[in-house]
């Protein structure tokens, strides 16, 4: 499988260098980075050409990197059935960047994109539709990016005195995300309550 992924990506560095950017094969799977500017037209390749056939978007994703200029990986993932073969297509996107919408390709990439905007802010020109999908009606924010709160930016809880659904603010700051992965079990120098019970007790 690797050797044959090794040829589709040689195959596609050679057909598509206006488009490849660079191509990879690690853990039994092909990724391919390709510009913005050039991925309705390499997906295009991907659909049509006899020694890829991908006909079937499998997913959209993204990858939040906060500290890079190009903060986010936008990742679709497709499958040929004909070559049965899996391919991953990487583009790299500043957060001001508009990625192109693929649908006139794959219609199936409508929800997709949606759910890439909801959950991380990104953008996609040409989108007939671009609103959000899983989040609620005026939420703030997008949930994936590594900078938005666990708690979120309100809480929602059914009021008894206004019997309704009200919204607050959420008081806890952003410090409250970071981690130490510290734990208990593993020589941290905190001590929780209940943990002097496994201390042997003294002699007297």
């Amino acid at each position: 499988m690797t050797e044959a992924l090794q040829e589709l990506g040689a195959h596609l560095d050679l057909k598509r260098t206006d488009c490849v950017q660079s191509w990879d094969v690690a853990h039994g799977e092909l990724t391919v980075t390709v510009a913005p500017s050039s991925l309705v037209s390499f997906v295009e390749f991907l659909k049509s050409d006899a020694n890829c056939l991908f006909s079937s978007l499998v997913d959209i994703t993204a990858v939040d990197y906060p500290s890079r200029a190009k903060r986010f990986d936008v990742i679709y993932h497709f499958l040929s059935m004909y070559q049965n073969q899996r391919i991953r297509v990487r583009v790299q996107a500043r957060e001001e960047d508009m990625m192109p919408s693929i649908i006139a390709v794959h219609p199936s990439a409508n929800w997709f994109e949606r759910e890439v905007f909801d959950m991380f802010g990104i953008l996609f020109s040409g989108h007939p539709d671009l609103r959000r999908i899983l989040t609620d009606y005026g939420f703030r924010g997008h949930p994936l990016r590594k900078d938005f709160p666990t708690t979120g930016y309100t809480e929602v809880r059914y009021d008894e005195v206004q019997k309704r659904v009200v919204y607050e603010p959420v008081s806890l700051v952003q410090e409250y995300r970071q981690f130490d992965f510290m734990s208990p079990w593993e020589g941290a120098k905190y001590v929780l309550p209940g943990d002097e019970k496994t201390k042997p007790e003294a002699k007297g």
